[in-house]
């Protein structure tokens, strides 16, 4: 029980009075609890933080840890599985060519095993570890034309037939099948274009993969020519392994003379070699794996050298010769290149008949030299007095194209 005081002040049973806490003492407690308090959620911001960088360190060693213990470890073995034995067997042939009979890493999938799938084997035991996808080498997949050209049919002067032909031997199969099977026929595999150097045969395939809806393979046929026994085949197997996963897809081999080339009795080592992966060409072009959805494209200015085996019907169907242009084709030709040039009063009849002969590259070359003309006498547009002077050169270069000779042509 508490007796208060006349004054208010408490009085303690057995003892005297205790004077009551004055306003500035609460003050005083209530700002160091304010201090105390912040200090508290400073502490606990800092301990936040420091959490989450021990956090952060913590997986930057377990990743450090993980590369240590890699690169301890032995390096591992590719080879190709052969056959399984049983849920825990298997037969493998190594990168060596030798054959194992091996363990299986019980954790793999089971319907990744399969006979020709390419493993990696532990370089101790030999055992089965992980399965690889299946690998392409870089110059196939490297030929996969992802940024399509620009070029277009109407870009392409003077081949209007040419050009019908190969889109029926070519686009046609791919967009409706449904056409050769309704009447019978087996659509063409492939279609071989022959001609003089500078007449569209690479244009003509640019504007194929441009126009196209496929996968567009281009490469040229040294590629396919190596040093090693076998390796332009395998070159040639994934090739047409590429094409087919990617189908429908189009395989454009250009130079094809490179490896085509007739078959003599007398050849040197590399010659044979050349000649293997003629061999593989044609196994792929005429063998037992169809190529409904793949079509092939050849291009040669050397037809007369080719093997006869590959000119026959069942690999390239339809050999499409394009020739120099004629006076129509050289005016096609002639107008498609000046659309897009500053021309003034050109005397184009003049120009196309003083052409006779020329190919579409040297009627290109002679447009730009043209404008060449006009930009060394700082004019803005092309005379016809420059086209004239431009086909001087041009014609002198045909015939004598040697590179001694070019500081006389400006003469």
């Amino acid at each position: 029980m508490r007796i208060m005081s006349s004054d208010g002040d408490v009085i303690r049973p057995g003892g005297g009075e205790t004077p009551r806490k004055t306003e500035d003492e609460m003050i005083k407690l209530q700002t160091e609890f304010r201090e105390m308090h912040e200090n508290v959620q400073r502490l606990t911001t800092e301990k936040m933080q420091l959490e989450r960088d021990l956090d952060g360190i913590r997986k930057i060693a377990h990743r450090l840890e993980d590369e240590v213990n890699s690169l301890r470890s032995p390096p591992l073995i590719i080879g190709h599985l052969q056959d399984m034995i049983s849920e825990k067997n298997a037969i493998v042939r190594s990168s060596n060519g030798t054959i194992f009979k091996v363990s299986v890493n019980p954790s793999l999938q089971k319907d990744k095993l399969k006979p020709g799938a390419r493993v990696t084997l532990n370089q101790d035991t030999l055992a089965i570890i992980d399965v690889l996808q299946d690998g392409w080498d870089p110059l196939v997949t490297g030929a996969e034309v992802s940024d399509k050209p620009t070029i277009t049919f109407d870009q392409i002067g003077g081949l209007d037939t040419q050009i019908k032909l190969l889109r029926e031997a070519i686009e046609l199969p791919l967009t409706e099948p449904e056409l050769f099977t309704k009447v019978g026929i087996t659509p063409p595999k492939g279609v071989l274009l022959t001609g003089p150097p500078g007449c569209g045969k690479t244009m003509i395939a640019k504007a194929v993969a441009a126009n196209a809806d496929a996968t567009f393979i281009q490469l040229v046929g040294s590629e396919l020519a190596q040093k090693y026994i076998g390796e332009g085949g395998r070159l040639v197997r994934e090739l047409f392994a590429l094409a087919q996963e990617k189908s429908p897809s189009i395989i454009f081999i250009d130079e094809i003379d490179a490896i085509g080339a007739k078959r003599l009795d007398t050849a040197t080592s590399g010659d044979r070699e050349v000649q293997r992966t003629l061999m593989q060409l044609l196994a792929e072009l005429d063998g037992f794996n169809p190529l409904d959805s793949v079509k092939i494209i050849a291009a040669t200015n050397r037809p007369d050298i080719l093997d006869d085996a590959l000119l026959r019907p069942g690999r390239f169907d339809r050999i499409i010769e394009i020739p120099l242009p004629n006076d129509e084709a050289r005016k096609g030709i002639f107008n498609i290149n000046i659309k897009s040039m500053a021309t003034s009063n050109i005397k184009i009849k003049s120009i196309i008949a003083a052409s006779e002969g020329f190919s579409g590259a040297d009627i290109k070359a002679m447009c730009v030299e043209a404008g060449m003309q006009a930009i060394r006498d700082r004019r803005d547009k092309v005379l016809s007095k420059d086209f004239t002077a431009a086909l001087k050169i041009t014609e002198k270069m045909r015939k004598d194209p040697e590179s001694d000779k070019i500081n006389t042509l400006y003469s």
